[in-house]
């Protein structure tokens, strides 16, 4: 069984229990020969046929009459052309040149070919039952039609050794092309497994843009559909307060475009490499802070670290995400309130960070939300190996908590 065969099957299911499939091994012939093909069947018609020549000079040494004699040509012409047939009834045409060979020795050639086919394309029951009708035949023709040149016992001999020679020598033919199929089939599996392979590096890689593009975005277009909706609700607001929220606005469009280029950027590099923008870290979290104010946040941090340049970057870049999106939810669903940053942690103990804000007062604007953001954070800290709660707190509020591992 080959894949052109059966394109849509699996290679496990191409793979017999006994060994893989070769062509023709189940009587499927091909609509044409090809030119491989010729060459083989003319040079069995060759090699059947020479057989057979060695034979006559044999013959000629028996007294034999003529109608033998053109019997026994007769035969022998008739069972080399039959070797054209071998490769869809393979089993058929080598039990029946054993048969012819009993009383034709120059069917003896083609019987040998014959058989050799059998060895090389079918499993090893059919193989032994033609072997065994060969020897059968073969002991039988040694006793109706001896050769006058050698004894009886040496004929039975020869016909043992001759019948292993080529039996063995078909089914190490066939077991040559088996280990081929077999490589090549592991060799099939392996280029899908790679394609999948590839394929899910990929389907991971997009899965940390879309996280990444989530925490970054969600940050700045919180801002602007905060501000936004507080020109909305209050239209008489004093001309300062409306400029210090357009200011928002534009400052947050702003770094929204500047993320949204470097994680396009990221996509476009070679082997995804980093842009030329630095990556956050715990360090650059009192610029969050920083920026959470300005935007007309209360917010407090309380850093207990004492180091945070010493903390890993890709735990402090998860506690960065981890911060960028408490505030900014509390900043959605709780506008006006306090909120609340505690980092702590050293080496070996890990990195504790919460986020809490307090319960909103008065009418809260409707922002949208689909709750994913706290799926993301969960998945986060999950890769880094840490943990992550959140949930509602006592007085109405809301707080989030995470730990991180902090290698020694």
């Amino acid at each position: 069984m080959t894949r052109t065969d059966y394109p849509w099957l699996l290679p496990s299911e191409m793979i017999d229990p006994r060994g893989p499939e070769l062509p023709g091994d189940r009587g499927r012939a091909r609509p044409r020969r090809t030119v491989r093909d010729w060459i083989i069947d003319t040079l069995m018609f060759v090699i059947a046929s020479g057989v057979g020549l060695l034979a006559v000079e044999t013959l000629q040494k028996a007294d034999n009459s003529e109608l033998v004699d053109a019997f026994d040509l007769t035969a022998g012409i008739v069972a080399c052309c039959a070797l054209w047939l071998r490769r869809r009834r393979p089993v058929e045409v080598a039990i029946a040149l054993a048969v012819l060979c009993m009383v034709a020795p120059l069917a003896g050639g083609a019987s040998l070919v014959a058989l050799f086919c059998v060895a090389v394309h079918r499993t090893f029951r059919p193989v032994l039952i033609v072997s065994l009708v060969s020897l059968v035949t073969g002991f039988a023709a040694a006793c109706l039609r001896p050769d006058p040149t050698i004894s009886f016992t040496t004929a039975l001999l020869a016909t043992v050794v001759l019948l292993l020679l080529v039996v063995g020598w078909g089914m190490l033919v066939r077991a040559r092309r088996q280990l081929v199929v077999t490589l090549r089939e592991r060799a099939f599996r392996a280029e899908a497994e790679a394609e999948l392979r590839a394929e899910q590096a990929q389907r991971l890689a997009r899965e940390a843009i879309a996280r990444e593009m989530h925490d970054v975005l969600a940050h700045r277009l919180t801002l602007l559909s905060v501000h936004a909706g507080a020109l909305e609700f209050r239209p008489d607001a004093p001309p300062p307060e409306i400029a210090r929220a357009a200011g928002v606005i534009r400052d947050s469009s702003h770094e929204a475009l500047q993320d949204l280029r470097m994680i396009i950027g990221v996509l476009r590099t070679p082997d995804g490499e980093e842009g030329e923008r630095p990556q956050p870290t715990l360090v650059t979290l009192d610029e969050l802070v920083a920026e959470s104010r300005r935007a007309g946040m209360e917010v407090d941090l309380d850093n207990r670290v004492a180091d945070p340049a010493t903390v890993p970057a890709a735990v402090g870049r998860t506690a960065y995400r981890i911060a960028q999106e408490a505030l900014t939810n509390a900043r959605k669903h709780a506008p006006g309130t306090g909120s609340t940053v505690e980092v702590s942690g050293a080496p070996g103990d890990g990195l504790t960070l919460e986020v809490r804000n307090a319960a909103p007062t008065g009418e809260v604007p409707k922002v949208p939300g689909s709750g994913q953001g706290l799926i993301g954070l969960t998945e986060r800290a999950a890769l880094a190996g840490g943990r992550f709660e959140h949930g509602p707190t006592g007085d109405g509020g809301f707080a989030v908590r995470a730990w991180l591992p902090w290698a020694a």
